[in-house]
């Protein structure tokens, strides 16, 4: 993508250890972080006057990998639903726009996103590929926007003044994957395949870097590829201990299902791209052994919004949920002190300097966050529970 995570606070983010066991990573299971106190609230004062004015979601609903997507965009409308409930003089609307996740279709929508004048913030987009397509488009119009989920480092290098990122980029879960896989794990040969998109490849090269020559083997496959028997027989050819998948979950489920078809015992893992039921769902008996990496915080502890998000939308919060309640709270909280327009919007969050549920939030000059943490996730009885924070 994709892909989050930052700190809480010091004393929130410290890996705790519990007395339940990692499996098969051989380290204790981290606690998960709570909410910090002073976290940013949705809902301010109550006192907020603005006249009618709206954000945007921009980001695949009903395209491939959509339920990345609906994680990100049920977790804004959260923010502003409770915003609008407890603000009867600032109403904003949330408006939706679905890009389908794809390079060639994303342009095209936001030219419309910046073509609504009421839209004086986005939440997105969620995927790197799109956002180095249409990144520039916003830049254009001055219209801010940051992302809960795109982890491609070159996004910050284009000189793009409207770009921020919620999260860490993959310059961090590249090299924090590798530790796990060589060090939890305890693999010697790791086999990194990629997918075609912009977000595979840059977190296979962040991969394979920090894992040196420790990465006996790669390749790549395509979009909405489903028969892998060539990749399945180079990598159990090879026998290595682990395969890392730099992709999202609509190829890698079918692969992890396809390996252990072939009863290749290598640990699969996965990044922030896999890390969603959809995958469990698609990988069958492969799926209870599978890893994942994250830059996103766990949200068991964020009690308060875990079970707002529950009742407002009948499931649990999914990944980069909780990333995005807080980014479309910095965008609510803008408005809130009064920006009312683009400019004023796009100054609020540049200076902007605040805790959030799931990090602090405090930009440098290239929309970057300058701490970000990583977490493996791990499979148990069907579901994604938290694994341990990668240290």
């Amino acid at each position: 993508m994709l892909a989050a995570a930052g700190v809480i606070s010091l004393g929130a983010c410290s890996a705790r250890t519990g007395g339940d066991s990692g499996g098969d990573s051989g380290a204790p299971q981290a606690a998960a972080p709570s909410a910090a106190a002073n976290a940013a609230d949705p809902a301010g004062d109550g006192k907020a006057q603005c006249a009618p004015t709206s954000i945007a979601y921009a980001g695949t609903i009903n395209g491939d990998n959509a339920a990345l997507g609906q994680n990100i965009l049920k977790g804004a409308k959260l923010a502003v639903d409770q915003h609008n409930k407890a603000n009867p003089g600032c109403q904003v609307k949330l408006e939706q726009f679905d890009t389908e996740g794809t390079p060639d279709k994303a342009p095209g929508i936001v030219t419309q996103v910046v073509n609504t004048p009421a839209i004086l913030g986005v939440i997105g987009l969620p995927f790197s590929g799109e956002s180095k397509a249409a990144g520039n488009i916003f830049n254009s119009a001055g219209l801010v926007s940051i992302t809960p989920s795109a982890t491609d480092p070159s996004l910050s290098t284009n000189g793009w003044k409207t770009f921020f990122r919620g999260l860490g980029n993959d310059n961090t879960q590249g090299p924090a994957a590798a530790k796990f896989i060589t060090g939890d794990l305890k693999a010697n040969k790791v086999c990194v395949i990629k997918d075609d998109s912009q977000y595979g490849n840059g977190l296979f090269e962040a991969t394979t870097k920090a894992l040196g020559s420790k990465a006996s083997c790669t390749d790549q496959v395509k979009s909405k590829q489903t028969d892998f028997s060539a990749v399945v027989n180079k990598i159990k050819g090879e026998k290595p201990d682990a395969v890392f998948y730099a992709g999202y979950y609509r190829e890698a489920a079918p692969l992890a299902q396809q390996l252990n078809d072939a009863q290749v015992k290598a640990k699969f893992v996965g990044p922030d791209g896999v890390k969603d039921d959809q995958f469990v769902k698609g990988a069958g008996d492969a799926a209870s052994s599978a890893y994942f990496t994250c830059p996103c915080v766990p949200a068991d502890q964020f009690t308060k919004f875990t079970d707002a998000y529950k009742a407002a939308t009948g499931s649990e919060p999914g990944t980069y949920s909780p990333e995005a309640y807080d980014i479309a709270t910095i965008l609510l909280k803008g408005i809130d002190a009064g920006k009312k327009d683009r400019a004023g919007l796009l100054d609020y969050v540049k200076t902007y300097d605040g805790q959030g549920i799931t990090k602090h939030f405090k930009w440098d000059d290239k929309g970057e966050l300058p701490v970000a943490a990583v977490w493996t996730y791990k499979v148990d009885n069907g579901k994604i529970v938290r694994n341990t924070e990668i240290k």
